[in-house]
């Protein structure tokens, strides 16, 4: 008989899967794939791009196909009730919708149809345990006490915060005329997190308050969140203190739980207890980051079971950081704490930070966009008192050591290390520290200067001198770290228990330095995080794992981490990845288009260096199975090779500087234009979760009706709440310049002013009579204005562009010349870096005949090589990003149309093409959208040029339509061409490759190809490239389009 194999949550998340099915996804890297290139936010119709290409993906007449403009609407209006009192409202990113819009399938199909949502869950598990081997572990069925948890399973940085404090507007709105609650309860680790969440919930406008076990003080009790850390729970109250037996909160209640991994080890499973009991009659959200390295180490199966039916969200880190959000990560772990490797470790470490701290200080204002804070390095230690091997006092040890510089250590040790011969060695015998600090050594410093710029900028001391400790008497906990010569404090210590740690570095044989008490300074760990904090290194045991809240840290040291601790250290790790991002974004600078600083990944990695950290093996391990790179790639670069010859034809490309640049400080007023005019279509979306209402309800069509909204029925809405909503969606769009009042928006819906055409399914939506009718006429008011707006801007920067447009002569200073950096990871670098270096010396990397890095060659392009995906190099990447499959056919099948028609009509033409980069580099149309087609295609004869923009381009989701920017750019160019460049010669135009099939569009669309053609969509034909010709054909300006 097959052993039974063990459960892994991955494998097991039966809820998650069951959602993901009911848009026909098997995976949750397919659905992520295709929804993260959704715009982000609500559109002007008021309706999440992500919602309808979903709505797209799922079955047509399904019941949550029908469901979801309902479920959009939900989240929609959530998120406005905690997007009220910020000065920068929030905007979603995909990971953040989906795991909402998975809470309100849940919730609405667990009190709506509970019997229904029973047997779908488990006709899924059937059917997944169908699918698996013998020996497999199998899923059990759901009973009704498991639709009584939802889990969410998300990275540090990815948001769980935000994601609770909408789950609480869902629940209630699911659960009211249904449930009274009597406790809304909030648990969280520790006193340091209540407080963070409390400040949180300020901030979404949620009322909230400390558990009072007396009752609450607040005369607002309804719906409070009263916040309470699992240690204070107990079975039953014994004497005093600060403890609360779980029967205080008695009755119906719904429980968020923060770090949902806690009471997962055997140890701490009383507080799952207490927990479980809080919510045996209610209902309960989980979250953490950390749930599948929890039940790992727990080795509970029953656990991992629960987990997967609860479970109904997975963006763990593995999504998070192949997103690009957060900082890359390097690992080195010394296994054995022998003191000639852990002093050179952490040496190392020291110069790493300091190369960090070094960047920074001289660039800091090329990457001040970034929001990069002053690096910080941070050590965390097991143990801080033991008598023997206190972890916290072999860093000062270190400390102590590297200030003094006795018999030149620390300088020599640095010559060693920046030299390669470190005595650290990879299991290839590699140096570990070889091709590492590039930075530094890029200043050909002697060591000793190198020495002294670290006394400087780390310790604030010109010289050597001993490490000094002082205790901070006003704040708990803190011994501020300082030298003999310093100016100020350069570290901190932050632990429990200061006066043991004190006593056992004055009988330490080190001979550092103890000094008086400081009365005056208040706390130095509180202020960390501003930017004039002289704390450049944070010593401590686990004491700031948890509600530790910083953007700072850029180097780590670890000492003596034992498997059990594992789950905490992933939560420090999660923190110490966190980055804001350029505007925010929170990713890394290679995830983003456009040029970056150089270096700029020095402060966009963390460096974690470890000694006897046996986690941190098993860390590596699970890093790796996710397919995580833990080592930073070897970076080639491979020159590009123009062709000068096509160069000297003087090609012409349009050239206008950005809307969004040049028109800084020109503020546009929003005004009445007639060619802003809109359409819009109303359906009837019924509210989920009213007592009355069975099942689940949608959006549902009637007869429709011609209408405008009366004067008497504007005089009801409140305009004061719409204008809010409108500066709320400027701020979303970035419409930075334009400038509108109440007035205004008044005047655009005038009936008379004919600014909108309006079809309604109800009279009653353009005449209320219920208070319940004026809040959807409010938000048929807010769609109507903002699809308004967002077609008055957009004319507002055609009309601007288009009167700016110039035509410049191609050269290579153009940024679509851009070389080539190849990323390869450091196991394959000296076999292929070879290659590579082999085909650039020969020439055969700007050849058709490249077998060994893939090129989609074509003579007519501007440069060689033009690199390609395929599935042979899907180890490395490259910046800019490699052709994609359907463009690398069409540039292939470009070339042999061209040589095909050479004698043909192209005769006595000739033809060039260039590869167009994204934004930032590459030539653009519509700011706010985004649009840059990926080649630029020249056909010249004589004097005459036609440049054609061409975007090979899925259309699955893509409406053809006169509203279609996109696809009716083509109309735009030939305006353009006819107006400003007839005398010039010069033709412009577009084209869409359709990689959707013609069959499937022409059943959607209910066209034929010369339709399509008439639009400028093309569909390839793999066997004859003549599918192309249309591009070669001239349009007649003289009947311009618009």
């Amino acid at each position: 008989m097959p052993r039974k194999k063990t459960k892994i949550l991955n494998n097991h998340l039966t809820l998650h899967g069951w959602l993901n099915d009911q848009f026909d996804y098997k995976t949750t890297r397919d659905l992520f794939n295709d929804v993260k290139n959704e715009d982000e936010g609500f559109n002007s119709n008021g309706h999440s791009p992500i919602c309808e290409f979903l709505i797209s993906r799922a079955a047509s007449e399904s019941t949550i196909t029908e469901a979801l403009p309902t479920y959009d609407a939900n989240i929609k209006r959530h998120l406005s009730a905690i997007n009220s009192n910020r000065t920068q409202p929030i905007v979603l990113r995909y990971f953040q919708y989906l795991a909402l819009l998975y809470t309100e399938i849940f919730l609405d199909w667990k009190f709506n149809r509970p019997e229904e949502f029973l047997r779908q869950l488990n006709d899924f598990v059937q059917t997944r345990n169908d699918a698996r081997a013998p020996g497999d572990a199998m899923d059990t069925p759901f009973l009704e006490t498991d639709i009584e948890k939802i889990a969410f399973w998300m990275a540090t940085g990815a948001g769980k915060t935000l994601i609770m404090h909408i789950n609480y507007h869902q629940f209630l709105h699911y659960c009211k005329d249904k449930e009274t609650l009597d406790h809304i309860i909030l648990i969280t680790p520790d006193e340091g997190l209540s407080e963070q969440h409390m400040r949180e919930m300020a901030a979404s406008d949620i009322r909230h308050e400390r558990f009072n076990v007396e009752g609450s003080k607040s005369p607002y009790t309804k719906n409070t969140v009263q916040v309470i850390e699992i240690r204070k729970l107990v079975e039953e109250k014994r004497g005093g203190g600060v403890s609360v037996p779980v029967e205080a909160f008695e009755g119906n209640n719904l429980v968020l739980v923060d770090e949902g991994h806690k009471g997962a080890s055997s140890n701490t499973q009383v507080w799952r207890k207490y927990r479980d009991d809080l919510a045996k009659t209610g209902f309960t959200f989980e979250y953490s980051a950390t749930f599948g390295q929890a039940l790992a180490a727990a080795k509970n199966a029953d656990l991992v079971e629960e987990y997967g039916k609860a479970i109904a969200f997975d963006y763990s880190y593995r999504y998070f950081y192949g997103d690009g959000y957060g900082k890359n990560f390097r690992i080195l772990n010394v296994k054995q704490d022998e003191e000639p490797q852990t002093a050179t470790l952490f040496l190392a470490n020291l110069l790493s930070f300091y190369e960090q701290r070094r960047y920074f200080k001289q660039e800091r204002e090329a990457v001040r966009d970034y929001g990069l804070d002053s690096p910080l390095w941070a050590f965390v230690g097991s143990s801080v008192n033991a008598e023997k091997g206190s972890d916290v006092l072999n860093v000062i040890r270190f400390l102590h050591r590297f200030l003094k510089n006795d018999e030149n250590w620390a300088i020599q040790s640095i010559e060693k290390i920046l030299s390669g011969a470190s005595g650290l060695t990879d299991d290839n015998g590699n140096d570990v520290f070889q091709n590492r600090l590039n930075y530094l050594n890029g200043f050909d410093e002697r060591p000793e200067q190198i020495y002294t710029s670290i006394l400087n900028e780390v310790f604030h001391t010109d010289t050597s001198g001993a490490l000094h400790l002082q205790d901070v008497r006003n704040a708990q906990g803190e011994i501020a770290l300082k030298t003999t010569h310093g100016r100020n404090e350069f570290g901190l210590i932050y632990i429990g228990d200061a006066r043991a740690f004190k006593k056992l570095v004055e009988n330490d044989e080190a001979d550092i330095n103890l000094d008086s008490e400081d009365v005056l300074t208040e706390s130095l760990f509180n202020d960390i995080n501003t930017f004039d904090s002289p704390i450049n290194i944070l010593i401590g045991a686990k004491k700031f794992i948890e509600g530790w809240d910083s953007w700072r840290v850029t180097a780590m040291g670890l000492l003596n981490i034992g498997r059990q601790e594992g789950s905490q250290i992933i939560q420090l790790f999660g923190r110490g990845v966190r980055l804001r991002g350029k505007d925010m974004s929170l990713k890394r600078s290679a995830a983003l288009d456009g040029e970056h600083p150089a270096n700029i990944s020095l402060l966009e990695t963390l460096n974690i260096f470890a000694v006897r950290a046996n986690f941190m093996a098993q860390f590596r391990d699970y890093l790796m199975r996710e397919g995580i790179e833990l080592d930073e790639p070897i970076q080639m670069e491979i020159p590009i090779l123009s062709n000068d010859s096509f160069l000297e034809r003087r090609l012409f490309v349009p050239s206008v500087l950005p809307y969004d640049e040049a028109a800084k400080g020109q503020c546009v007023s929003l005004s009445v234009n007639i060619n802003a005019y809109i359409t819009h279509t109303t359906q009837i979306v019924e509210v989920i979760g009213s007592s009355t209402q069975q099942g689940i309800r949608g959006s549902r069509s009637m007869a429709s009706l011609e209408r405008k909204i009366p004067e008497e029925s504007l005089k009801l809405v409140d305009w004061e709440k719409i204008y809010l909503h409108l500066i709320e969606y400027k701020l979303e769009k970035q419409f930075h310049n334009l400038i509108f009042d109440v007035h205004i928006l008044q005047t655009i819906m005038e009936p008379e002013q004919e600014l909108y055409g309006l079809t309604v399914m109800e009279e009653s939506e353009v005449k209320p009579t219920s208070l319940e009718e004026v809040a959807r006429l409010e938000e048929l008011v807010v769609t109507l204005l903002r699809k308004y707006i967002a077609k008055f801007y957009r004319i507002t920067q055609q009309q601007w562009s288009s009167n700016r447009v110039r035509l410049k002569t191609l050269d290579e200073d153009n940024a679509n010349f851009t070389d080539w950096s190849v990323y390869i990871p450091r196991d394959e670098a000296q076999e292929l870096g070879s290659q590579i270096q082999s085909l650039i010396e020969s020439g055969e990397m700007y050849g058709p005949n490249v077998t060994d890095l893939p090129n989609a060659y074509n003579d007519r392009h501007l440069y060689q090589p033009l690199l390609a995906i395929t599935n042979a190099n899907d180890s490395w990447r490259t910046t800019p990003p490699a052709l994609e499959e359907s463009e690398k056919l069409f540039v292939e099948d470009l070339r042999r149309y061209a040589r095909q028609q050479r004698e043909g009509h192209l005769a006595e033409k000739e033809v060039f093409l260039l590869r167009n980069q994204s934004r930032g580099k590459g030539i653009g149309f519509y700011q706010n959208e985004g649009f840059y087609p990926d080649f630029i295609l020249w056909i010249t004869e004589g004097p005459k040029q036609r440049i054609v923009f061409i975007e090979p381009h899925g259309m699955v989701h893509e409406t053809i339509n006169e509203h279609n920017e996109k696809i009716t750019l083509f109309k735009r160019l030939h305006t353009l061409s006819y107006e400003r460049f007839r005398g010039e010669h010069v033709q412009m135009d577009s084209f869409i490759i359709s990689k959707t099939d013609f069959p499937t569009l022409r059943r959607r669309e209910g066209m034929d190809r010369p339709e399509f053609e008439a639009w400028h969509i093309l569909f390839r034909d793999p066997a004859d490239p003549t599918y192309l010709s249309p591009i070669f054909q001239e349009p007649d300006l003289d009947s311009p389009f618009l």
